[in-house]
């Protein structure tokens, strides 16, 4: 018993200190990164994205790649359980378990050259996935994920034919909504991430909300529209 308690406690200390299976965080960059994690992590919750302990969320830090661990409410979340994996998928840091949408992840960072995914169960973009098979061009905004928003076919959660329908969906896109399941939105940090996964949702909601009116049809942009406005946000504040 006693040796056992030595053992948990050398696994928390080597994650606190950040050489949990070999990572090292001389310059705390890791530990950085992690609050920032669960800050967005528990963003989610508090924006009505997710609930419980649903949806996912990492970030890249050189080869290795912080995601939120399985089953763990975020507040309940500390600097001691950080959860790292390389982009093979295996735990280089921490005792908890990854995330099981660590498939969807690590396809993502394998593929793009993105620093950071977040993944949602949000409320107005889940209904939008059931109905068709691509959000229709209700906002200009469309134009920051790279145009119109597609609908990756359903797949068992957790499951590489979930990450391949994934991939297709996210070609030359930032986000794309999961069919009868939620959200992904990646970016260059967790913040552009998040920032793009909420502009799903409300591009979604507000769809949802102009098909709702009896006898009118929401007036939509054509794809060059978009695709000028998206010229245009790629611009936006570098002045």
């Amino acid at each position: 018993m006693a040796e056992q308690r030595r053992d948990a406690r050398d696994t928390r200390d080597d994650a606190r200190d950040g050489r949990a299976g070999g990572v090292r965080d001389t310059d705390g960059e890791v530990a950085r990164a992690w609050e920032e994690l669960v800050a967005t992590a528990r963003r989610t919750v508090s924006d009505g994205l997710v609930v419980g302990t649903s949806g996912n969320v990492s970030v890249r830090v050189g080869d290795t790649v912080l995601v939120t661990p399985t089953g763990v409410p975020y507040e309940r979340l500390t600097p001691a359980d950080a959860v790292g994996v390389d982009l093979g998928g295996r735990q280089v840091l921490g005792s908890l378990l990854p995330t099981s949408e660590l498939p969807m992840h690590l396809a993502v960072y394998r593929t793009t050259g993105a620093g950071a995914v977040v993944h949602t169960h949000a409320v107005h973009a889940t209904a939008v996935s059931t109905l068709v098979q691509e959000l229709p061009l209700i906002h200009y905004m469309a134009g920051a994920l790279g145009g119109a928003v597609r609908v990756a076919p359903y797949a068992a959660y957790g499951t590489p034919e979930l990450a391949e329908n994934m991939l297709r969906a996210l070609t030359d896109r930032t986000a794309c909504l999961l069919q009868n399941h939620g959200t992904i939105a990646h970016g260059a940090s967790l913040s552009q991430a998040y920032d793009r996964t909420a502009q799903l949702e409300w591009m979604c909601r507000v769809w949802l909300t102009a098909s709702s009116v009896p006898g009118l049809s929401p007036h939509l942009l054509t794809g060059e529209q978009v695709a000028q406005a998206g010229e245009r946000l790629r611009e936006y504040g570098q002045r």
